[in-house]
């Protein structure tokens, strides 16, 4: 009879460490480093520079970090990965100049927008192309996973023509190499190869207005609050605006002014 008893207060007691086990850390093992997912082919938001990941988005989280009082562990992803990351727990929070939609706010939250972009066609200086309405019949390179997908997808362009890649460097080099036609990507990153590279050039304007928020893990509502809350910190004090000095030589069209709620600036499905 007690050898039942054991067994019967054993298993949910087992049980209940199970699910424990389950649910995802809140932070990293010392309780006050939250693990934020990056993509690093998003010059100038994230790169790799001798093995190091920096850019715009690394810099602003970790000054949000810091006015809350947080410290940051970086984990490289492919973009693709970064919301099935967050939906599992293995990442608390991501940076990666993610385009907040209605879509992605029914898998993860996202923090108050922090910066407004829009998508653009670059093509090479000899190109005829002058803008989207010149593509029929062209080939497209854009980057997997992205709202430049969803954008010729709602739009009707022809799947066929799109040339889709892990990163955007290899939609680049499509470009360079004559495997593509041109290239729709974000604005500011399509300017940044520019700036960068001879021989190309931004045509038509911009396609679209978006806004990019900081993802965050829907298991982590505290953490949104911490992180809108050092967003604000870092604009009254001068940090967010010093880092459109240092990446986009001061270049502003991408500041947001004042609170942009989520809800507010999400983009269609």
């Amino acid at each position: 009879m007690k050898k039942r008893q054991f067994i019967a207060l054993a298993l949910p007691l087992a049980m209940g460490l199970s699910g424990l086990a389950l649910a995802p850390a809140a932070y990293a093992a010392d309780g006050n480093t939250i693990i934020v997912g990056a993509d690093t082919t998003f010059p100038p938001f994230e790169t790799q520079v001798d093995g190091k990941v920096t850019g715009f988005d690394i810099d602003m989280i970790n000054e949000i970090a810091k006015a809350e009082g947080l410290k940051t562990e970086i984990k490289v992803l492919p973009f693709n990965g970064i919301i099935p990351s967050l939906q599992a727990g293995s990442i608390d929070a991501a940076v990666a100049g993610i385009t907040i939609t209605k879509d992605r706010l029914k898998n993860v939250d996202f923090s108050d927008a922090y910066y407004k972009s829009g998508l653009s066609v670059l093509v090479k200086d000899d190109s005829k192309i002058a803008g989207f309405g010149d593509l029929t019949g062209h080939v497209v390179a854009t980057k997997k996973a992205t709202s430049s997908v969803d954008y010729m997808t709602e739009k009707g362009f022809k799947m066929d023509n799109v040339k889709q890649f892990q990163n955007i460097d290899a939609a680049y080099q499509a470009l360079m190499t004559g495997g593509a036609d041109a290239v729709i990507f974000d604005n500011p990153v399509n300017l940044d190869f520019a700036n960068h590279h001879k021989g190309v050039k931004v045509v038509g304007g911009l396609l679209t207005g978006e806004y990019y928020g900081i993802a965050v893990s829907k298991s982590k509502p505290e953490l949104v609050g911490k992180i809108n809350a050092g967003l604000a910190k870092i604009k009254k004090n001068g940090e967010y605006q010093a880092l459109f000095k240092k990446y986009f030589g001061g270049d502003v069209n991408g500041v947001v002014e004042g609170v942009e709620k989520p809800a507010d600036v999400a983009k269609g499905d």
